[in-house]
């Protein structure tokens, strides 16, 4: 699914921005060295950010989660935000990343040395051409094995583990199984199927985030009569589909092409939601 945030960057630390990626931690900051970092991404495109405020409160949330004590409201964080899109041109797609991390501590972070950055980066949105995923053979922690809940750095060693298993197989990306063996998501989009013109996802049940556009989505289509089912899912049952697409904060929907050996079209009823989402942003 390409590369991100290879062009220019704006990031915002200690209350200045810098047009670069500063160095702000050593090997014996906590955020390094014990992994106590959280982040949060949204998009901005034809002057909108859809979902700002809902991606600022979840990494303060996300922080909290991991022990630490952020100082910024969801407010300043939509402010500073905007404050970054605007050091780029009007017709830019960006990527914008807030984080908090704790600075000292041992195993624990100590609260009091939390620190917050945030950087925004050029990263245009792929076009829905189609992606490729298999199975993958590792799976996602449940809530009482990791900061599931959280939006935490600790948590994309497993994800890369994932996408460089499906790559070396020549798949673009994972289907991932929860603990128990139902499928919880891709290796880091949330997944959706069709099927007899009704949109199915798996229950959200603590092992992989609830995304903000994944609730957008379905949100979008239940306004737009479109049945909405939550489940358990089993991997056999998706090759059963008549579509299959992604959703996440990088594409926002984006259409699966092949699963396995088994191709799918992109579908009328996956491209109906991109454009939903795309007309509602614009509002």
């Amino acid at each position: 699914m390409g590369n991100i945030g290879s062009g220019q960057t704006w990031t915002y630390v200690d209350r200045q921005w810098f047009p670069d990626n500063p160095k702000i931690m050593g090997p014996r900051t906590h955020g390094v060295w014990l992994s106590s970092s959280v982040f949060d991404g949204a998009r901005a495109f034809n002057g909108v950010i859809p979902d700002l405020e809902a991606h600022c409160e979840r990494v303060i949330q996300s922080a909290r989660i991991l022990g630490m004590a952020p100082m910024l409201s969801t407010q300043e964080i939509v402010e500073l935000s905007w404050e970054g899109v605007a050091k780029f041109p009007a017709d830019s797609e960006l990527y914008i990343c807030p984080m908090f991390y704790a600075e000292t501590g041992f195993i624990a972070p100590d609260p009091a040395s939390t620190r917050f950055t945030l950087s925004v980066f050029d990263a245009p949105l792929p076009a829905p051409t189609g992606f490729s995923a298999c199975k993958s053979s590792f799976r996602r922690p449940a809530r009482d094995m990791a900061p599931t809940d959280a939006k935490a750095s600790c948590l994309y060693p497993n994800v890369g583990r994932c996408v460089n298993e499906a790559n070396e197989k020549g798949f673009d990306t994972a289907v991932v199984l929860d603990p128990v063996g139902n499928v919880a998501e891709f290796a880091y989009t949330n997944l959706f199927y069709v099927k007899d013109g009704c949109l199915f996802t798996p229950q959200a049940n603590g092992t992989f985030l609830n995304g903000i556009t994944r609730q957008r989505v379905i949100k979008l289509a239940i306004e737009n009569k479109i049945n909405v089912i939550e489940k358990a899912v089993s991997f056999d049952e998706l090759f059963e589909a008549d579509e299959i697409f992604g959703t996440g904060n990088y594409f926002k929907v984006g259409p699966l092409t092949r699963l396995e050996d088994q191709t799918f079209p992109i579908g009328p009823l996956t491209m109906h939601l991109r454009d939903l989402y795309f007309d509602w942003a614009k509002k």
